[in-house]
């Protein structure tokens, strides 16, 4: 098997999950409501698999007393 033929068989090997209607992974766009929802806070130990986030396993909100 040459060198492109491997690279092609690689590509066609790794698993991507398509995007919905040409556009973002419903799991971007979830990922992304809960950020705009958050408003203000920090998302720790994001988890991505196949180029989609998984999980964020510690959310926290800081609330700030202007």
């Amino acid at each position: 098997m040459t060198k492109q033929n491997q690279n092609a068989a690689f590509r066609m090997d790794r698993r991507q999950s398509p995007p919905v209607g040409g556009g973002l992974h419903p799991a971007w766009i979830a990922f992304i409501r809960h950020c705009r929802d958050l408003n203000f806070g920090e998302i720790s130990q994001l988890k991505i698999q196949d180029g989609v986030p998984v999980m964020a396993e510690e959310t926290t909100k800081k609330v700030k007393f202007i």
